[in-house]
Parts: structure tokens; C-alpha cells; sequence
């Protein structure tokens, strides 16, 4: 039994691999098991953890006088450390053991360098690390030496308009306005289209286009009224694709004449004669056919009323891209005429002496493209196209390259789904070189360049803002606490292993092959039980075991932390519901960037996943950022201290996932606040959207 227990507690080159004792029986599997787990209980708690290079799955065979003479020499090594040394504190649960195999140096030996620096050494540069803050917050999110997260929504590098997001918080609290919340900040969202004002701006200049850039902000994106009208007033169009969205448009854009206002989306009657009367308004209002079937109604309209409409064509390209939404783009993309339909549709215009009304051609591949090199070759595509109308005699002037400007959601710049490798200058050179191109090639004048980058200019505006209310943790000693129970067959032990299952040791690697075993076990119990040969006190000992091996990997060879840490990570239940705040993370698996927002200067302790309130078992998030940008099923958090709030926030937010919200378990929307800076770490709060109530949220289902 000494020996069986010395299978993670020493530290020798591997020869005999224990547990590849499968030739016993199930009942002397599972004595020996149990055995084996009190032994490595009882040394535990004598003997500190091992460091990272320590290869404590294997033993090997020594001579009785060798071994006599380390065990002395072990034993003196204990006792000239234990004056140094404080007493080891036992770590509670086994997401603080995963933790500390990842954030302790890869063991539980890390644990002994943080006691002796002290905690003061964890400063908020570890924590903007840990969460990739500089490569999705920057520059707007920054973390104070208080270790608070603080919004600079004008992006200064000085920090003159910082704002403390935990004294906010704390502010409306006391204001009665309590989690979860959206907070909202329009000075960035000012700053974003901005930014993409002037990235187009540089862009013509390098190239001497002699045409300027006209931003539109696709409604779809946020209805808010508030944002919309900063928009509106910020010099931007508008882009809509229904009735509904089409008269918010009209209220907001009637009293700025020449206004650019596209009008996508299915075009009935109704929706025509709508746009017309916009035109009428001073509007310029573009009606943009995807189907064949729509000119006719258009034309019908037109004359009608007697008003000439301002066409514009949307054209299916042959480009993909691989992320989410690259079924938008290519020959079975939803939207779109062909090259023969584009070729049909200037023939019946030309027929209808109405060729001088098309002026604009769209397009769209798809959102969040990650590559610079597929806006390139959709570029180069999609110029030529807009050239090749101009020769056929259509006026044209505006070309719409939609949407797509991704953004870095993990922070890596990379082509990942949740990220893009190129800037926003990078993509305003792009798009400016390829129409430049073009042009010179085959004559034809510059045209006005529309971009529809909605996510690229509001993610960043929003900050979702929730508590933890409480954690479950799976405990690391008490499950132990009967293993002496089943362990009264040291015997068993003595079985010599099978030649063959020592080839398979070697042929799976020790490690896999240990938690292999004792999760054959684990399987072994769940089956007897359900003959009637195990009691559930027994079953419940098995369970205990199996968890308490991998908690003992997990410490002594994290490098197998990625198939344990799901398993054995803290649940932390928060205030929110994920349908209704963050659809995309239930529905498209989006990954968004969430950290705590206090705390900052404290080493993390935990690792955990997030459970919300519903009653449904999607609902939660098990997807983080990850410390090297790569996706992690856990996510780095701090100890729950009693009759404290844990505030925690998710970022990037600020498109689609209020207006997809679902009110499953009618759970109603949030709170939503406007918050702008006044400077000196002072601001305001400039609005305040109520949630729905209860009531409200039964009316909107007829109760």
C-alpha cells in the first residue's frame, strides 16, 4: 500500500505504473482504489505539493537501502523547511485546485511563492493581462490602481475623462437603479464613427480619391431611440429593412434634407409608396432591389405617384468569407440578383426609360469578417461591378460596400471567428485602393463610398453590467471523508500488473491511463448500482474517488487541466438572464469578453462558469477569452466574500443582443443608463431607460 500511495506523492523516472492492476476483480479494483485514496489523503496533508516538472503518476523499483536512505533525507529536507515555512493553508474546493495548477506556476508549489511575496504582488497590469484587456478594451478600458475597471470613452491616452464603472454602479444604487444593467456611453460610440470618418478621410487623401465617405448605421443593429438620433446628428445615414424601421427613419432623417437613408428588406406596396413619400421629404432615399419581382412593384409605384425613384441594386458575390455569416455571401446567399439578373434589370430599366434612376449597387458578404485578404478580393469584384453598370449607361455615384468591419472580440488580431487581423485603417485603405483602381482602369468617375459597419461602431458602447449571487463549489476534502470505510483490503494491492496492459500504459501515456482506470471504475459503480449491488453511500464513495484523482492530476500534471477543468470548476450563479442580454451566446456561441470589474489588484482564485436565472440548461456561459486569446470553458474569478457584491461585466455587447432578446421565462429587459464623462474622473447620468416590470412583461403575452 506504501507503494500505491507513492503514485503521485514521489517524484522517480517511471518503471512500474500501478494502476494497471486491471487483471483484479471489480471488488478488488475498487478496495484497492479506496486504499490507495486514504493513503493519499493522510500524505497530503503532511507533505507540500510538488513543483512543476515533478512526475508523480510513476514510481520506480528501488532497493530497500536506497529508499530507506531518500525517505531520511526527505525527512530532513521536511523538517528545515518547516521553520521557514508557514502553515499550509488547504486549498476548499477543486476549482481553487485548477486555479492554482494554472495561476501557481502549474502547481500547488506556486501557491508557497505568493504566501512568501505576499498578496500585494498581483497588480492590475496581471489582471489586463490574464483578461486580454489591451487586445478588446483598448482604448477605451483600462483598469485604476484601486483595481476597478474605468471606461475612457473619448479613448485618451491621458485619462482625463476616466470614469470608475464600480462607482457608478455605486451611484445608481443608491439611486434605487440596481443589477443587471446596460450602461450605455455615447461619447464612444461618438468616437467610433469618428474614427471611421477619419480612417476613410486619410484613406482618400493617400490615394487622391476625389469622392468623400458617407457612413450609415444599419437600424437593425439598436432601435434605441437615444442612439439613434446621437447618430443622426453625428452626420450619419440610416440603413432599414422593414416598415417599422423604415418610419423611425423618416421621423429622424425628415428635417435634414439630403440625408442618405437605404432601403433594404422585402419591398411590398406599401413599403414603396413609404419611401417615396421620403424622397418628397427631402430624403435621399434610396430603394435597393434583391429580387427580380421587386421592380415591378417599383415601377408601379412610381408612376403612380408620380415620383422618380432613386434605385440602387444589390449584388450576389461570388467571394466568401469563413466565419459566422459567410453563408451571406456566394451563390446561395439569401440576398441578392445574379450577374444575369443585374444584366436583365438595366435592360428592362433601359426599356422602361428609367436607367438614369439607378445611381447606387450594394453588396454584402457577410458580418465580422475576420480577413483583410476576403475584403480585398470582394473589393476588386465588387468595383468592377459598379464600373461595368456605369458603362452601360446607368449615372450610378454610390457604391455600398455593407457591413462586415469586424472587431477583436479575444483580442488576438487574428483571423479567429472572434477576431480580425486588420485595423480599421487597414480597411478603409482597402476599400479606397481597389474602387481607385478600378476607376483609373476603365474610366469611370470615383463614386461616394457607403460603408453599413454597425457593429464596428457601437459594440464597444455598451458595458452589461451583472452581480453574482452566490457559487456552488464542488468540496475538495469532505468527499473523502468515508473513503476508510471501503478500504480494508490492503492485500489487493499485490497483484502483479499484465504484460499487456503494461504496453498499453506505455502506448497511452501514464497520466490518461491513471484517470482512464479509476474512471473504469467510476462506470463499474454506476452499473453495479444499477443491478441493486451497491447501496448509494457506495456509489457515492465511487464518485468521491473518481473526483478526488482528478483533483490530485489536476494538481500534479495540470498539463491534463483541459479535459478536467469544465468538470471541476465553481458554478457562480449571477443575475441575468443569457436569452434575454446576451442571445448570441446561447445561439451563435458568440464569445464576448467578461471579467470582473472590481478586485483587480487580488490574484484570482477560482475558476469558474456562469449560470444565470432561467430554468433552462443553456442557460449559462462556459466560453471566455482566454489568457493566450484562445477559448476557455472557464473563467477566472475571485472568492465570494459574505455581504459583499461581485460585480461582473461582459463587453461588446452593444449591437443585436438588446433587440434579439427573448423573454424566455419572461424574464423582462434590463435597465439601460447613458453615462458621459465630465472629466476628472466625474460624469453624468444623462438617461435612464426603466426595464420591464413584471406587469409589463405579462401584458406583453395578453395576460
Amino acid at each position: 500500500m506504501e507503494l500505491l500511495s507513492k503514485v503521485l506523492l514521489q517524484q522517480q523516472p517511471p518503471h512500474l505504473i500501478l494502476c494497471s492492476h486491471v487483471s483484479w476483480r471489480p471488488s478488488q479494483r475498487t478496495t484497492a482504489a479506496f486504499t490507495f485514496l486514504r493513503h493519499v489523503q493522510q500524505q497530503c496533508s503532511e507533505k507540500p505539493a510538488f513543483s512543476k516538472s515533478s512526475h508523480p503518476l510513476l514510481y520506480a523499483h528501488e532497493s530497500s537501502k536506497n529508499r530507506e536512505r531518500k525517505e531520511d533525507e526527505d525527512e530532513e529536507q521536511k523538517k528545515k523547511k518547516k521553520k521557514k515555512r508557514k502553515k499550509w493553508r488547504r486549498i476548499g474546493s477543486a476549482s481553487q485546485v485548477v486555479a492554482e495548477s494554472l495561476f501557481g506556476h502549474g502547481s500547488i508549489s506556486g501557491q508557497e511563492e505568493v504566501e512568501s511575496r505576499g498578496e500585494g504582488t498581483w497588480t492590475e497590469h496581471d489582471s489586463s493581462s490574464l483578461y486580454r484587456l489591451q487586445g478588446w478594451g483598448a482604448p477605451y478600458f483600462v483598469i485604476n490602481s484601486q483595481g476597478h475597471l474605468c471606461v475612457r470613452p473619448s479613448g485618451s491616452a491621458e485619462g482625463t475623462d476616466e470614469v470608475d464603472l464600480v462607482a457608478v454602479i455605486e451611484t445608481l444604487a443608491a439611486n434605487h437603479i440596481h443589477l443587471p444593467l446596460v450602461l450605455r456611453f455615447p461619447d464612444i460610440l461618438h468616437h467610433r464613427m469618428l474614427e471611421l470618418q477619419t480612417c476613410f478621410s486619410l484613406a482618400a487623401s493617400k490615394f487622391n480619391y476625389k469622392q468623400q465617405f458617407q457612413g450609415v448605421f444599419p437600424i437593425k443593429c439598436n432601435h434605441e431611440r437615444h442612439m439613434v438620433e446621437q447618430i443622426v446628428e453625428c452626420g450619419f445615414g440610416l440603413e432599414v429593412g422593414s416598415k417599422p424601421e423604415l418610419l423611425i427613419a423618416m421621423a429622424k432623417l425628415g428635417s435634414r434634407a439630403g440625408r442618405l437613408l437605404i432601403c433594404n428588406g422585402y419591398k411590398d406596396s406599401a413599403y414603396v409608396n413609404n419611401v417615396l413619400l421620403a424622397q418628397r421629404l427631402g430624403i435621399h432615399a434610396v430603394l435597393v432591389l434583391e429580387q427580380m419581382e421587386e421592380l415591378e412593384e417599383v415601377i408601379s409605384c412610381s408612376n403612380r405617384l408620380g415620383v422618380r425613384p432613386i434605385l440602387g441594386l444589390r449584388a450576389k458575390m461570388s467571394t466568401k468569407h469563413n466565419g459566422h455569416w459567410g453563408n451571406t455571401s456566394g451563390d446561395n446567399s439569401k440576398f441578392g440578383l445574379t450577374v444575369n439578373e443585374i444584366v436583365a434589370v438595366v435592360h428592362q430599366l433601359r426599356q422602361e426609360g428609367m436607367l438614369d434612376c439607378l445611381q447606387l449597387l450594394h453588396f454584402h458578404i457577410g458580418s465580422q469578417i475576420t480577413s483583410i485578404l476576403t475584403i480585398k478580393e470582394v473589393m476588386r469584384e465588387g468595383s468592377h461591378t459598379y464600373c461595368e453598370l456605369a458603362r452601360m449607361g446607368a449615372p450610378m455615384g454610390f457604391i455600398d460596400v455593407g457591413g462586415g468591419l469586424g472587431i477583436d472580440y479575444d483580442g488576438t488580431k487574428s483571423q479567429s471567428s472572434a477576431s480580425a487581423n486588420y485595423s480599421m485603417q487597414n480597411y478603409a485603405n482597402d476599400v479606397v485602393a481597389a474602387l481607385m483602381d478600378a476607376c483609373l482602369l476603365k474610366g469611370v468617375a470615383e463614386p461616394v463610398i457607403i460603408s453599413e459597419s454597425g457593429r464596428a461602431l457601437a459594440s464597444h458602447s455598451s458595458v452589461l453590467v451583472f452581480d453574482v449571487l452566490s457559487a456552488s463549489h464542488y468540496p475538495y476534502h469532505s468527499v473523502t471523508l468515508n473513503i476508510d470505510n471501503l478500504a480494508k483490503d490492503a492485500a489487493a494491492c499485490a497483484c502483479p500488473p499484465k504484460e499487456g496492459n503494461q504496453r498499453s500504459i506505455h502506448s497511452q501515456g501514464a497520466g490518461e491511463y491513471l484517470l482512464s482506470t479509476f474512471y473504469q471504475l467510476r462506470e463499474e459503480a454506476g452499473s453495479l448500482f444499477k443491478l441493486g449491488c451497491l447501496s448509494l453511500e457506495q456509489r457515492a464513495q465511487a464518485e468521491a474517488l473518481y473526483d478526488c484523482v482528478s483533483q490530485q492530476m489536476l494538481t500534479f500534471a495540470p498539463q491534463l487541466s483541459d479535459e478536467l477543468r469544465l468538470s471541476l470548476a465553481a458554478t457562480y450563479h449571477v443575475n441575468l438572464s443569457v436569452f434575454r442580454s446576451a442571445p448570441d451566446s446561447w445561439a451563435i456561441d458568440q464569445i464576448f469578453p467578461i471579467m470582473p470589474l472590481h478586485r483587480l489588484t487580488e490574484k484570482p482564485t477560482t475558476l469558474a462558469t456562469l449560470a444565470d436565472l432561467t430554468c433552462d440548461s443553456d442557460g449559462k456561459i462556459d466560453r471566455f477569452v482566454g489568457a493566450s486569446g484562445d477559448i476557455s470553458s472557464v473563467l477566472p474569478v475571485h472568492d465570494l466574500h459574505e455581504g459583499e457584491p461581485y460585480y461582473l461585466g461582459l463587453f461588446l455587447g452593444g449591437v443585436y443582443q438588446e433587440v434579439l432578446g427573448s423573454a424566455h421565462n419572461l424574464f423582462g429587459s434590463t435597465h439601460v443608463v447613458h453615462v458621459r464623462a465630465t472629466g476628472d474622473g466625474r460624469f453624468s447620468i444623462e438617461h435612464v431607460l426603466p426595464g420591464q416590470s413584471v406587469g409589463q412583461v405579462l401584458c406583453s403575452t395578453h395576460h
